[in-house]
């Protein structure tokens, strides 16, 4: 009827709604949690009143720990102008739980998640991995709203979403916030999430790079999620030749179970790089004083790009336009031999072989001088 003033709708009642409760579920991993904080640092911005929840496994919580102490996410959310991206951590051990579905505890532990979910009485949830079994943890909450992407991940996922969502982005960043963008229907800008600050792993970093004095310092990480996506190691390490030459402490990084990278790595610069075998909150505080890092297409590329290090990122079946790096001063190399490919083959795929540690020199030396001229 013409004149008729319009009810306002419930996305417009979320905008001023101090106890709206927003659970986000993103288990892992970790480049993938790192893609979705951006989102959920700007929904925190814009709604400062709401309560926001996070899903996640056990091995991931050190992302998403309160900033500014180190200490563990209240049971109860924080005040105030400080406030964490997220108030409330839930954690879902899915590795453990695959491994044995239908022992006794994996059961009661869904169960014990379930009511935990349950008990905050959740108005909507976001589930930033397409997965099936993150939509099912999403389930286990109750609430009526369940946003996901329309082309999910795993296509039976999108059977188990209320609203699905068809993102239009590029890059993941950018589709997880137009998720985001539809609890409240807005257009949401990404904004650098607060990483946790872990005094111990402070002070250990403050201890290791002592010794650099001046220098400055190149973090290079050698693994990556599967084989295809691994540069030879022994390229990385004419790279940390590049770097020792141009008067830097060069630290190469190992994740669980790549030692052997990162020693092969320091085998072939005689001793000259150190190898690191760091937790995760160690990791967090040493890349925030690196200078430059260099990697492929894994999580600590990611971490640095959050932290607004200069990368350069070495990529091959994997698409920079979708998982490269975002938001900070960075160079890509991929070849034009190089096609998206997730399998999870073992060896370098080809053309990321034809990538030289020359371009990759050339690249660390761009971004040095632009890092010089501001």
């Amino acid at each position: 009827m013409a004149g008729a003033l319009q009810a306002p709708c419930e996305n417009e009642r979320l905008h001023t709604q101090s106890n709206f409760r927003l659970l986000v579920v993103r288990l892992g991993a970790m480049g993938d949690i790192l893609h979705a904080l951006p989102a959920v640092a700007a929904l925190r911005a814009m709604h400062q009143g709401w309560e926001i929840g996070w899903v996640v496994e056990p091995r991931w919580q050190a992302l998403l720990s309160a900033p500014g102490a180190g200490e563990p996410v209240a049971t109860e959310p924080a005040r105030g102008p400080m406030r964490p991206v997220i108030d409330f951590l839930h954690l879902a051990p899915i590795r453990d739980w695959r491994g044995k579905p239908l022992s006794l505890s994996t059961i009661r532990g869904i169960r014990a998640l379930r009511r935990e979910l349950r008990a905050r009485r959740y108005n909507a949830v976001i589930d930033f991995q397409g997965a099936i079994r993150s939509a099912m943890v999403g389930r286990l909450a109750g609430s009526s709203r369940l946003i996901g992407e329309a082309s999910p991940r795993e296509g039976p996922a999108r059977w188990l979403f209320t609203e699905p969502v068809a993102t239009r982005g590029e890059h993941v960043i950018e589709q997880d916030l137009e998720l985001a963008g539809q609890v409240a229907g807005e257009t949401l800008a990404p904004l650098a999430p607060p990483m946790p600050i872990d005094p111990a792993a402070e002070s250990w970093c403050d201890a290791l790079l002592a010794a650099s004095g001046t220098r400055p310092v190149a973090l290079i990480n050698p693994g990556a999620g599967w084989g295809a996506k691994r540069w030879p190691v022994e390229r990385y390490a004419m790279v940390a030749q590049g770097f020792i030459a141009r008067g830097f402490r060069v630290l190469v990084n190992a994740g669980p179970g790549e030692e052997p990278l990162a020693d092969a790595i320091v085998k072939e610069v005689s001793g000259a790089a150190i190898p690191l075998a760091t937790s995760l909150s160690q990791l967090i505080a040493l890349t925030r004083r690196v200078s430059l890092c260099i990697a492929g297409d894994t999580g600590p590329l990611h971490l640095a790009c959050v932290l607004g290090r200069p990368v350069v990122g070495i990529y091959g079946p994997t698409d920079p336009g979708r998982n490269g790096p975002y938001g900070t001063r960075f160079r890509v190399l991929r070849s034009a031999q190089s096609h998206r490919d997730h399998a999870r083959r073992a060896e370098p795929e080809a053309g990321l072989l034809t990538i030289q540690p020359e371009e990759v020199l050339r690249a660390v030396d761009e971004l040095l001088a632009e890092e010089a001229a501001g």
